[in-house]
């Protein structure tokens, strides 16, 4: 993809900030946002304790986020794929709390804050959708802790794998067959389960016949077998 792509020719614009723009205010949006060059897969986009200076929408590729604890070792708070907006941990702190690294080679485009404060003043719909983005923040913080404080093994998995089908419906991908961008590490690390633990639910997904899974690479068989593990998700598929 072309890192000078505008607004108006990006495939991503259903889902991403545009979203929330009329047509003839576009290029207003357009004009502040930054196309720098792609991110190496371990690559930084930004560190915990970074000024906050911007916000960040996923082009291509994904971007994971995570905190050290006193240890030093990582906890995976979140992934970002295309069309997500992500570095919103750091505005009512002036600094980000959180890590944010490339699973992948990945670009984002790159939306300095104070620039797109005072355009949302003039566009009331794109602070509205802003203002949602970050109402779905809370949602999803909400969500994870309440995946690992109350459901099994099983059921996290599950959640995870729907969640994924939903956002790839969502940019008018499959839902049912998609690649994990994330390895089974990240993923073990970020529903608090051991990687072995992980790779077993897996198989049995497979055997079950809810699954296929060779490498990253998976399909869905039995959506409502997975649904069953987490009913809330089968309404918002």
């Amino acid at each position: 993809m072309s890192q000078h792509v505008s607004c108006s020719e990006c495939s991503l614009s259903p889902v991403c900030l545009p979203l929330a723009v009329a047509p003839a205010q576009l290029d207003q949006l357009d004009n502040i946002i930054h196309r720098g060059r792609p991110l190496k897969r371990g690559e930084h986009l930004f560190r915990a304790s970074d000024s906050f200076e911007a916000v960040y929408a996923v082009r291509s590729g994904a971007i994971k986020t995570y905190v050290l604890s006193d240890q030093g070792d990582e906890q995976v708070t979140g992934f970002y794929l295309p069309g997500e907006v992500l570095g919103m941990d750091g505005i009512s702190t002036a600094h980000h709390i959180s890590n944010a690294k490339a699973l992948e080679t990945a670009t984002v485009c790159e939306i300095p804050f104070s620039q797109l404060e005072a355009l949302s003043q003039k566009i009331p719909s794109l602070q509205h959708h802003f203002f949602s983005l970050m109402s779905n923040e809370i949602r999803a913080d909400r969500e994870l802790h309440m995946l690992l404080s109350k459901k099994n093994a099983d059921d996290r998995v599950a959640s995870l794998l729907l969640s994924l089908s939903a956002r790839h419906q969502r940019r008018g991908l499959s839902h049912r067959a998609f690649r994990l961008p994330m390895s089974r590490y990240d993923i073990a690390n970020y529903l608090g389960l051991a990687v072995e633990t992980v790779s077993r639910i897996f198989t049995r997904f497979q055997q079950n016949g809810w699954l296929r899974a060779e490498g990253r690479e998976v399909e869905i068989l039995d959506r409502g077998k997975l649904c069953g593990h987490d009913p809330a998700l089968e309404d918002s598929l």
